[in-house]
């Protein structure tokens, strides 16, 4: 399959800058695209905070920061990108990086580049202007490092004792969580590339097999249409299956397992998440059948709870209503879902359901005692008619997963 040319055009990072430039009003506020080099990440994630990602959709730019500066006389200078210095030694290892000219400023939609030693003085500068700092970096829990805009804000307010601290923190989530034309395409291509994933698991797998066998025979998938594991594959087969992070993925299948695969591509930094379970021998066992009808009905309930104005905990109560009027409720383990985008589990805003998100439906029942597992998992887009299955594609019924392990 020929491989479309989807990206996030120059223009739309552009856009997304000016919209949080405007909602700042006259305050002042940095996103951070984080200090972890690309030698300390695995291979393929990203290097770049998620958030100065979907600023600027630069990558493999460590130490780098966006300044909103509202009340800059020069127009110009309201939105900047600071990079790191050049380093000649550095560059023998990584890479050459660019310098700072017109083609990258082209390259890039900023009119104002600047070398990261610059920025304290630009930041204080601001601070001294406007006297408020907008913290847009979500902000930690107590026993976590301080986030990295507050922790810059605190040290200029010693210094700027006039400048004032604010909580704009839901700003940047709200219009991740919005998806634009371009960002749903890219969904929609990872969603794509997962049912190629999930169509050869479907023709390979039988008793005997390994878990990791099934896993790479997925990725391999994947990355044969461009796409790579959003995460690294959960499968697990019998008592595994019941462990909801389980990631070993070396034992063999048996006969009469079922076989929880939680496993999805990304595409162009886009993330899909879909979980499967099926059954090794490629017939579910009256009593996996029956539990698996549960699960599935309360999917199918918590999809059509999903709707704008629902909330996560309306969609948790569809699902777990259906399994705990069968008797399940005390197996039902994790919440029915999460929004997904940039990151597999994506920033999530306050406020009820909109259209143009795209979340995940995911109940399940878990029974370790009689080595059963079962999950069921699919990618939904919010419209303002309801919600818009993405992941219809990859069999959910019983008889669809028996019939598409019988053709195989």
């Amino acid at each position: 399959m020929k491989t479309p040319d989807l990206a996030i055009s120059v223009t739309e990072y552009a856009e997304r800058r000016e919209a949080v430039l405007r909602a700042l009003e006259d305050a002042a506020a940095l996103v951070l695209a984080g200090t972890a080099a690309a030698s300390d990440l695995p291979r393929g994630s990203r290097q770049t905070d998620g958030l100065f990602w979907y600023l600027t959709g630069l990558d493999r730019e460590r130490g780098a920061a966006v300044l909103f500066d509202p009340s800059a006389e020069d127009p110009d200078r309201r939105i900047a990108l600071f990079l790191r210095p050049r380093d000649p030694e550095e560059e023998c290892w990584d890479g050459v990086r660019a310098p700072l000219d017109t083609s990258l400023k082209a390259k890039t939609g900023f009119t104002n580049i600047m070398r990261t030693p610059c920025l304290p003085t630009r930041l204080t500068d601001a601070a001294r202007r406007t006297r408020r700092l907008a913290c847009l970096h979500p902000f930690a829990q107590y026993d976590a490092d301080v986030s990295p805009d507050l922790t810059l804000f605190k040290k200029i307010c010693e210094r700027v004792p006039t400048a004032a601290i604010e909580d704009r923190t839901q700003l940047l989530p709200a219009m991740r969580a919005v998806k634009s034309a371009a960002e749903l395409a890219l969904i929609e291509r990872a969603v794509a590339v997962t049912v190629a994933g999930y169509q050869a698991a479907l023709h390979f797998i039988r008793p005997g097999v390994t878990e990791g066998d099934i896993a790479d025979t997925m990725t391999a998938a994947f990355r044969g249409l461009g796409g790579i594991a959003a995460f690294d594959p959960i499968v697990g087969s019998g008592a595994n299956g019941t462990v909801l992070h389980y990631s070993a993925n070396d034992q063999m299948v048996k006969d009469g397992d079922l076989i929880v695969i939680d496993c999805a591509a990304a595409y162009g930094g886009y993330a899909s998440d879909v979980t499967r379970t099926l059954p090794a021998n490629g017939k579910f066992t009256p009593e996996q059948r029956q539990l698996y009808e549960i699960v599935l009905r309360a999917n199918l309930a918590a999809t059509d709870a999903a709707r704008p104005g629902a909330t996560f905990a309306d969609l948790q109560n569809a699902a777990r209503g259906v399994i705990a009027k069968a008797g399940y409720e005390d197996n039902f383990l994790h919440g029915v879902g999460h929004h997904v985008g940039i990151e597999v589990h994506d920033v999530t805003p306050d406020g009820p359901l909109a259209p143009g998100m795209v979340l995940t439906i995911e109940p399940g029942i878990y029974l370790p005692d009689k080595g059963i597992g079962i999950r069921i998992e699919d990618d939904i887009l919010i419209t303002k008619s309801g919600p818009k299955m993405l992941t219809a594609a990859i069999p959910k019924t019983v008889e669809a997963i028996e019939a598409a392990m019988a053709a195989g």
